[in-house]
């Protein structure tokens, strides 16, 4: 393969050792860079475990103080009592790089600071069943944003380090190997040429000093 591939000469021998010392430095950067991502990676993956189940944990207690409102109260009244919010989130993206990889940050502000602004009804006529659910949902906010701050990370992660992976298979088993059956090739073409370049030498002066001793024969 490497016959009909390379040129054997001294300058491609240079520019191939050249490449190796430089794939070599590669292939170990990029396996540290793999093994620092799939570090954090995990370390993600069991953050986002625990945010799930904190989100789900609040999301199924705010449905079931739902449904007992939902039976104590008729459904024109929280139709009613939840038509109009009166608070509002306001959402903003930004990015972190860790690794290479840019991470999304999530951040929000509500429109007012006060926290019964979450309440959009009167306590009149609604359950205090209604008041826990939305109280519920509320709470749940900050853990919901981390979520899928976590989880969009995790996704990304996840790609890098399987584009790693794959740059790292690609100098390790394919460029890696083939720049060295290279360098040997283009050695041992060399070492033939020196040795035949040799031998040839060697004849010719057998044939100049046998010309030599010739004429001097034909002197005497």
């Amino acid at each position: 393969m490497a016959s009909t591939q390379v040129n054997p000469t001294r300058m491609e021998l240079t520019r191939l050792k050249k490449k190796l010392i430089t794939a070599t430095k590669g292939h170990k950067l990029l396996k540290d860079k793999r093994d620092e991502l799939m570090r954090q990676f995990l370390d993600l993956a069991r953050e986002n475990m625990a945010l799930r189940q904190k989100v789900e944990a609040g999301i199924l207690s705010a449905n079931k103080n739902f449904v007992l409102a939902k039976a104590g109260m008729s459904e024109e009244t929280l139709r009613t009592a939840l038509m109009a919010p009166k608070q509002e989130v306001y959402l903003s993206a930004s990015k972190k790089n860790v690794m290479s990889v840019d991470i999304p940050v999530f951040d929000y502000q509500t429109r007012t600071a006060d926290a019964n602004d979450i309440y959009s009804y009167g306590f009149a006529f609604t359950s205090s069943d209604l008041d826990g659910a939305v109280k519920s949902l509320a709470d749940i906010l900050p853990d919901m944003m981390e979520l899928a701050e976590c989880e969009k990370a995790c996704q990304l992660m996840a790609s890098e380090i399987e584009k790693t992976r794959r740059r790292v298979n690609a100098l390790e088993h394919v460029i890696i190997p083939e720049t060295r059956e290279s360098i040997k090739y283009i050695t041992m073409k060399l070492d033939e040429n020196e040795r035949s370049t040799q031998i040839r030498l060697m004849k010719v002066k057998d044939m100049m000093l046998e010309e030599a001793h010739k004429y001097s024969e034909r002197a005497y």
